[in-house]
């Protein structure tokens, strides 16, 4: 997959707000939008419990072909550097962020990617039944694997054009305040240049993304191989993809409770 370098929103380490420390340069925004996607209908209607042959698994199958059409997953990242660190601060690029995980991560890191992932603006637009919830529902799970894929298909990109070894990633509000407040979301936006003119996700004053099918956060090298999961107490979660280690948040500083 080729990336294209964007002319909007461009930002250096010389200009726009800056952090508490000084910041260093960083590359042009890439944005990926030719990501190619691939529903698997069968795996989908089971996913949300539709019988094959019902009226639903119709619907939805009718509802899904016209996902395909419209779809348009997206995803916009940049190579940016640690510049400074200090206590649960780390600077990058002139921005501050705040996260004893983080900090705890980056602390033999010079290089990271900062990214946002979607699904895309078009999934929205598709005119649906008037009040129906469902398929508002069934809509929400295509967007997330239109995500999922999205989200494949960066990291794949990434490995072939920058060869960076293992890495892992931090998100922004995913696993509690007490890892990494949401509250980030804004100095991460603002490392990207305009994201909403650039692949259309903006964020709420609660620092929410909307499509809500978003996903931000750092790409960075790690030895052992960081999970979000592994430092987030919350049960009942349907994304874990890993078991909550309280020794390794521990380790890393991550405060139980939040």
């Amino acid at each position: 997959m080729i990336g294209k370098r964007a002319g909007a929103g461009r930002r250096r380490g010389g200009s726009g707000r800056r952090g508490a420390f000084p910041g260093d340069s960083m590359s042009a925004p890439v944005v990926l939008d030719a990501i190619s996607v691939t529903f698997d209908e069968a795996a989908l209607r089971e996913r949300l419990h539709l019988a094959p042959g019902s009226d639903e698994a119709r619907e939805f199958g009718e509802l899904l072909a016209r996902a395909r059409e419209a779809g348009r997953p997206k995803v916009l990242y940049t190579t940016a550097f640690v510049a400074a660190r200090g206590g649960d601060a780390v600077a990058i690029d002139g921005e501050t962020f705040t996260s004893p995980v983080l900090a705890r991560n980056l602390e033999r890191v010079e290089r990271v990617f900062a990214y946002v992932a979607t699904c895309g603006v078009e999934y929205d637009a598709l005119p649906l039944p008037e009040q129906s919830m469902l398929c508002r529902f069934w809509l929400d799970e295509i967007k997330e694997e239109a995500l999922r894929q999205a989200d494949e298909a960066f990291l794949r990109h990434i490995e072939d054009t920058f060869r960076p070894g293992k890495m892992a990633s931090m998100n922004p509000g995913a696993s509690g305040t007490s890892v990494w407040s949401i509250t980030d979301q804004q100095p991460l936006f603002r490392l990207l240049g305009d994201v909403e003119a650039l692949i259309g996700v903006r964020l709420t004053e609660s620092c929410l993304m909307i499509p809500n099918k978003s996903l931000s956060g750092l790409l960075f090298p790690s030895e052992f191989g960081y999970e979000n999961c592994a430092v987030c107490p919350r049960e009942g979660c349907r994304g874990r993809r890993a078991p909550y280690d309280p020794d390794v948040a521990a380790m890393l500083g991550a405060r139980a409770g939040k």
